[in-house]
């Protein structure tokens, strides 16, 4: 996490700051104080009192984000993943909605050393297992 030096201690040594510094650091925001919050951080208070302000990333830093972390999950790069494990990667940040960042498809595409279209199988791939899987939960509530 980020810090304009001109935080004040007050903050940086707030239980709150300590309690929700790992999930601004994993999203890759920033924590910043209530003189330097922008109308578009999230301000945040402890016991009704405002104490800090999250500065969040922007959407296309944290698809970065999230692809370097998974490299780092998986201890080598990604494209050195095999198909199985692309398609669960593919899966994973569909989940996230990594895919409704403009130009998403391209840039996990890139990050994984295959073509758009194989993103795309990989993508319907996933849809059609999760279809099959729902169908025959029904088939076997309409056999019960």
């Amino acid at each position: 996490m980020t810090r304009p030096d001109d935080t004040p201690p007050s903050v940086t040594e707030h239980p709150l700051t300590h309690a929700v510094k790992p999930l601004v650091d994993a999203m890759g925001g920033e924590i910043v104080g209530l003189a330097q919050a922008d109308t578009d951080d999230v301000v945040l208070a402890w016991e009704g009192e405002d104490v800090l302000a999250v500065r969040l990333p922007l959407l296309s830093e944290s698809l970065d984000r999230i692809l370097a972390a998974l490299e780092r999950t998986h201890g080598k790069p990604l494209p050195e993943l095999d198909r199985r494990t692309k398609q669960r990667v593919v899966r994973n940040l569909e989940a996230r909605g990594a895919f409704s960042v403009r130009h998403g498809v391209e840039t996990v595409a890139g990050a994984l050393g295959v073509s758009r279209f194989t993103v795309y199988n990989y993508i319907n791939y996933a849809s059609e297992r999760r279809a099959r899987a729902r169908g025959g939960e029904e088939r076997t509530r309409r056999d019960d």
